[in-house]
């Protein structure tokens, strides 16, 4: 029968349109302002919630939530001017140790979180936050690569009792090892050129001294940057995550940048704090008793039974970028450990130097950047406050090698607070390279709500005169084209909710666009349908031919929409990203809603029954002895 669906599929559209309400209505709960209390060591706990309440009510800061789990502590405030005072209050409470961020919480009903529904993650630019230019020092990356580098070959050296008369790096890309014999060079050479694939070696001599050159390829030069630059990325991204904002932006920026960008967080100095705290681990050997001065640094390293002097040596044997994973459990006898994990070339570099050590001692020290505020005086003889950034070293682990280690080891005779900060520093704090902060700004949640408000506006206006311009041009076809715009929009927002993409300005952009190009579907069938009932088409042939040959026209045009939008999600970023990935969401439910749903509906009201006349505003009659000619 035309025009008519089974009753699966009215069902299945119905349930389509219950699911779309139900998932876009947490977007209509406005976020709490919040105060978030965290540890990056260990989970905060009812010891500490108590601590805060009493700080806070001391301070007669009003709160009305109080939430603690996944090892957080939130505050529930009503004002911005609240929060404020809820933050200085706990970090008087507490100790360095603990992360007070200024922060929002979400509102939605427990019932609909329970069912997975959630509001769209908001950017920076409708929520507020703080963004951060972050450079990469590609120059010390480069310097520890070839520190390592140097560590590894004096090894492969000594293990061969091969003699050098020295080694040295010559340049930023260059080792040079010499030798007292050519023969003593030859066999160090075919032995090196298996363990480092990366490097061009060279023969020279210099009057009696044989000496061969390795220098790091142009190639491999770029590839150690292109590495660090995506190492760094994903630490700050593990970082960032600690901190519990929503939706984080952590992203490349040129050769040797990384944009950072917190929506929520409205506090810049935490942030930094945060960032800086990001650590680059060492592993070292003990020096031996009576090894020169300049070849060793003394560290205190800090135990349950006391405090003791350790004297580390300057040698790298290992950098925390070779550590793949790193895991805090207790061993057989139920101690704890951290089961560490190394990439290929980690693992053969730590086995050929433990080794030759078993027995002795290995130590990792934690070399964290941070930062502090210094006042100085500008150009104008004025004083200003500038940040400067520093290495604070620290000895975490001194532990003896009990055998030859390989790509899997274990560290042991730790505390359980111990095991658990190594291994959180070791998976989330190991930097390829140093970072320091290059640009910041802070974008204000009253910016953001006005961005947010004018954006909605802007979508609101837009449909109004759709749906408007539908009803006066297109009658009860209209009607049924302005249901499956509303539908649309709420499809769009579920659909952006449930893959956790993030709203933009440039987002509320493409909605916009979505909203005109929505009805343009519709515009195509109703013409069509116009067409054939000016051509003397009974009306359900007409409302049957209409859905059928615009179909071609509607796909090819969206397709070609669609197939834009993608290029400009894969090369984008940013903003354009933001853009492409609404309005290819907004294709397909559009494509949705255009035709299935409005064929839905006007099948309810047509269907099935015998119709003289379409409510689908003016069309040209036919020509009477035109019909019966046919």
């Amino acid at each position: 029968m035309l025009n008519k669906y089974p009753i699966w599929k009215n069902v299945l559209i119905l349930l389509v349109a219950l699911f779309g309400f139900v998932y876009s209505i947490p977007n209509l709960y406005e976020d709490d302002e919040a105060i978030l209390l965290s540890n990056e060591s260990i989970e905060v706990t009812e010891t500490d919630m108590n601590i805060a309440t009493t700080a806070l009510e001391a301070a007669q800061v009003d709160f009305f939530g109080m939430e603690l789990g996944d090892g957080n502590l939130l505050f529930r405030v009503d004002t911005v001017d609240d929060q404020l005072r809820a933050k200085t209050a706990l970090e008087d409470a507490f100790t360095s140790d603990y992360i007070v961020a200024l922060n929002l919480a979400p509102t939605t009903p427990a019932w609909m979180q329970s069912i997975g529904a959630k509001k769209m993650a908001r950017g920076l630019d409708l929520q507020g936050g703080v963004h951060f230019l972050m450079e990469v020092d590609m120059d010390a990356a480069l310097e520890r690569r070839m520190q390592d580098n140097l560590s590894t070959v004096r090894s492969v050296l000594r293990e061969l009792r091969i003699r050098t008369r020295g080694l040295r790096i010559a340049d930023e890309s260059r080792l040079e090892v010499v030798f007292t014999s050519a023969a003593d060079r030859s066999q160090a050479r075919s032995e090196l050129i298996d363990s480092f694939p990366e490097i061009q070696f060279q023969n020279r001599e210099v009057d009696d001294s044989f000496i061969l050159d390795m220098s790091l390829t142009a190639d491999s030069v770029l590839q150690l940057q292109r590495d660090t630059l995506q190492a760094n990325r994903t630490t700050l991204m593990n970082r960032v995550d600690e901190l519990g904002v929503a939706e984080p932006t952590v992203q490349q920026q040129g050769a040797d940048r990384i944009v950072v960008e917190l929506p929520g967080v409205q506090d810049p100095a935490q942030a930094i704090r945060i960032l800086q705290r990001i650590a680059t681990l060492q592993f070292h050997l003990t020096a031996e008793p009576g090894a020169p001065r300049s070849s060793f640094e003394t560290y205190e390293y800090v135990t349950p039974d006391g405090a003791q002097l350790v004297d580390v040596n300057n040698d790298v044997i290992l950098q925390g970028d070779r550590i793949s994973n790193a895991i805090s459990a207790l061993d057989e006898y139920g101690q704890p450990q951290v089961s560490i994990t190394l990439d290929a070339q980690g693992g053969n570099q730590i086995n050929r130097v433990t080794r030759d050590n078993v027995g002795w001692f290995m130590d990792i020290l934690l070399i964290e950047t941070k930062s502090r505020n210094t006042l100085v005086i500008d150009e104008n003889g004025q004083e200003v406050e500038e940040t400067e950034f520093y290495e604070e070293k620290r000895l975490i682990s001194h532990a003896r090698i009990q055998t030859a280690l390989g790509r899997q080891f274990r560290i042991t005779g730790l505390t359980p607070r111990e095991a658990n900060d190594t291994a959180l520093l070791i998976r989330a704090g190991s930097l390829s390279a140093p970072m320091t902060i290059v640009e910041q700004s802070v974008i204000g949640p009253s910016l953001g709500a006005e961005n947010l408000e004018a954006g909605f506006f802007a979508v609101q206006v837009a449909a109004v005169l759709v749906v408007l311009f539908m009803i006066a041009y297109y009658r009860v076809f209209g009607l049924a084209a302005n249901a499956a715009l509303i539908l649309n929009i709420l499809l769009i927002f579920t659909v952006m909710s449930a893959i956790g993409a993030t709203l933009t300005l440039p987002g509320i952009v493409g909605i916009v666009l979505t909203v005109g190009m929505a009805v343009d579907a519709n515009v195509l069938i109703f013409t069509r349908i116009r067409e054939e009932l000016s051509n003397g088409m009974p009306p359900q042939k007409a409302i049957d031919a209409g859905y059928n040959r615009a179909f071609t026209t509607i796909l090819d045009a969206n397709l070609t929409t669609f197939l834009v939008a993608l290029v400009l999600m894969t090369i984008g970023t940013g903003p354009v990203r933001g853009f492409s990935v609404t309005l290819m969401i907004g294709i397909v439910t559009s494509m949705f809603t255009a035709i299935v749903g409005t064929r839905a509906l006007i099948n309810i009201i047509y269907g099935g029954r015998t119709v003289e006349k379409l409510s689908i505003g003016k069309y040209a009659k036919p020509d009477p002895g035109m019909a019966g000619a046919s």
